[in-house]
Formats: C-alpha cells, structure tokens, sequence
C-alpha cells in the first residue's frame, strides 16, 4: 500500500494541547481542575498531578481517590497556606522546587495531562517567575495538556491560556461563619 498524505492517519483539529486556567474568588478552581482529571484518567492517559500549596501532611479528598484508581502521580510541593507558613523562604523554595520537576516532567513529556493546582501564588508572590513560566508552557513539546489553578492569575498567563474560566463567588458558608467541612472543601 502507498503512504500518500491522504492515506496517512491525521490527528482530529479537535485534539489539540491545550493550556487551562481555572481562576478567580469563588469556590471550585481545583474542583473543576479534578474533574477534567478524571476525564483524562478515564482516556488512560498519563498524569502529574502538582499541588504547590498543600503540604505533605494534608490529607486531601482527591489524592486519596486518585490512590485508589491509580496511574496518576502526585505531589505536594508546598507547606501550607502562606499565613500559616513558619518560613516563607522555605515556601518560595519549595515551590521553585515544584517549578523545576514540573520543567523536567514537561522536557521529557512524561505526562499528557499536569494539573499544576494551586500555582497561581508563587507566581503572584513572585517565588516563580511569570515569564518563565509563559515561555516554557507556551514551547512545551508534544501532546501535553496543562490546567492551573489559583486566584489571581497574572494577566500573561490568561493571555496564553486556550481555556480561561473565572469562578465568582455569590455566596458562600464561610460568609456566615462556617468552616471547611470534609467532603466539601478537601
């Protein structure tokens, strides 16, 4: 059989790389993030997972889940949230910690699907520079898709994004004075 360019297999225009930011006040960044986690873990596909807030010791709904279905890497890259932190240095360094193994995961296209939740904070606080980030996720290599999650996203960031949403909160139980509950919140 001849190998003519219209008998080759042609990827779909639908199936492009893409780069998805889930931004804003409300409630149901990383949520939503998790979801299309799933959705790439029921396509078997490869994924990272890069949490740059939560530390190792917090015991978060979707890891345990994704321990149970198994095939999705994850890692805590932080040490808590920034006014509980003892240390910002040490945070700052975690997260560019984080930021390199993310790099390297994204050089050699270890996964098709990395959720970098929580990521908007070391950029706005400065620990991980914005413009690096920009140039590395705008040149990956391969199929890789890349969601981020975090209030605030830095406006070159939204601008190289495929897939931008802002969640607003309308109301919340925190308003009154509720807690975080499990189930809910983690």
């Amino acid at each position: 059989m001849s190998d003519t360019a219209e008998e080759r297999p042609r990827r779909r225009s639908r199936e492009q790389p893409l780069l998805v930011v889930n931004t804003g006040r409300g409630k149901g960044k990383s949520t939503a993030a998790f979801g299309l986690m799933l959705r790439a873990w029921a396509q078997g596909w490869p994924i990272g997972v890069y949490q740059f807030v939560k530390s190792g010791k917090w015991r978060v709904g979707e890891h345990k889940a994704a321990e149970a279905l198994g095939g999705i890497d994850w890692f805590k890259m932080g040490d808590g949230w920034t006014w509980t932190s003892r240390d910002l240095e040490e945070s700052s360094d975690l997260a560019r910690e984080g930021w390199e193994e993310v790099k390297r995961r994204l050089a050699d296209q270890t996964y098709r699907f990395l959720l970098l939740d929580e990521f908007t904070y070391p950029l706005t606080f400065g620990w991980v520079d914005t413009a690096e980030v920009v140039a590395v996720l705008r040149e990956r290599p391969g199929f890789q898709h890349v969601v981020v999650t975090g209030r605030d996203a830095p406006a070159e960031l939204i601008e190289i994004a495929d897939l931008v949403s802002e969640v607003t909160k309308i109301k919340h139980p925190y308003d009154t004075g509720q807690r975080g509950q499990k189930g809910i919140e983690w």
